[in-house]
């Protein structure tokens, strides 16, 4: 691997990374407690996510239990849940709250498919971005005299082979999900 990718390379792993957290998110037919990553719970005059106020286990395959370590903060996670529109049944029952997972109609799980394509194609523009970010720097140590033209084309050969794999990655990682949100 050339220096010039080498330089970049966290950053495509940076965007795999940030599309495998951000996909965790999409609701599948089961429960997960990565389904609450993004909940922020409005406790003490302060924005805290969800898992630092409530411990989060799931009790079968359909429902979660939400615990507040605080009986005293019930209504504020509720309040956060509700408001976090996850299409997830959620019962107060005065010391814990249980999320139920509805069944997933074939409409849910296109539209939940539709938003992963969106997510994958952000993933795609930043890992492109960087392409574009190497390919200029290569193309200006050419123009610099740092390197002859053999090298230009052969680190970029190189980088476009990189590319390649991490989009490759990206779509590996799609397709599971994919196949988990369409799984009955």
């Amino acid at each position: 691997m050339n220096q010039y990718i080498e330089l970049k390379q966290e950053e495509f792993q940076k965007a795999i990374d940030f599309f495998k957290k951000d996909i965790a998110s999409l609701r599948t037919g089961r429960a997960n407690p990565a389904m609450l990553d993004g909940i922020q719970v409005e406790v003490y005059g302060a924005k805290t996510p969800l898992n630092g106020v409530a411990s989060i286990n799931v009790a079968d395959a359909k429902s979660m239990i939400v615990a507040p370590w605080d009986k005293n903060v019930i209504k504020d996670i509720e309040k956060a849940i509700v408001e976090a529109e996850l299409g997830v049944g959620v019962i107060n029952e005065g010391d814990k709250i249980r999320l139920s997972v509805p069944q997933m109609t074939e409409e849910n799980r296109k539209d939940l498919v539709k938003k992963l394509n969106e997510k994958q194609e952000e993933a795609r523009i930043k890992i492109r971005q960087t392409r574009d970010e190497i390919k200029e720097d290569i193309e200006k140590s050419e123009k610099n005299k740092e390197i002859s033209e053999d090298d230009k084309f052969k680190f970029i050969k190189e980088l476009d082979e990189e590319t390649k794999s991490n989009n490759d990655e990206l779509k590996n990682i799609r397709d599971k999900k994919e196949q988990e949100i369409m799984t009955i």
